[in-house]
């Protein structure tokens, strides 16, 4: 089982970034798809989820209206469009899968700086 993230880097206040995180040896399309994120002395935080079931996406409060969570099942892939970022969006992002079990990538890293 893989999960690999990909597309964080460096990006200045008001930009954007596309992160992606391709899935390898479960069946993912059965599998509840989100993005976690971690900053320096913080605790993990749930950003963003897909449902499996009916596309049904959630969100945290401070990325709302912002980010978009999305998933090719075709492509094995779940995606986070990430708009007007900000500086405390810093953070090592996660790719999570959960069925009856839990998955984790090894994380990409977003900072946003001028």
């Amino acid at each position: 089982v893989q999960l690999v993230e990909s597309g964080g880097g460096l990006v200045q206040p008001g930009g954007s970034l596309r992160l992606s995180c391709a899935a390898s040896g479960f069946t993912f399309s059965g599998y509840h798809m989100s993005w976690y994120r971690q900053a320096p002395g913080k605790e993990r935080e749930l950003v963003a989820f897909i449902s499996s079931t009916d596309g049904n996406t959630k969100y945290a409060v401070s990325v709302k209206g912002r980010f978009t969570i999305s998933r090719d099942n075709a492509k094995n892939t779940v995606y986070l469009q990430m708009n007007s970022l900000k500086p405390e969006d810093t953070a090592l992002y996660y790719c999570n899968a959960v069925r009856l079990v839990v998955y984790w990538g090894q994380g990409t890293q977003v900072t946003v700086s001028s």
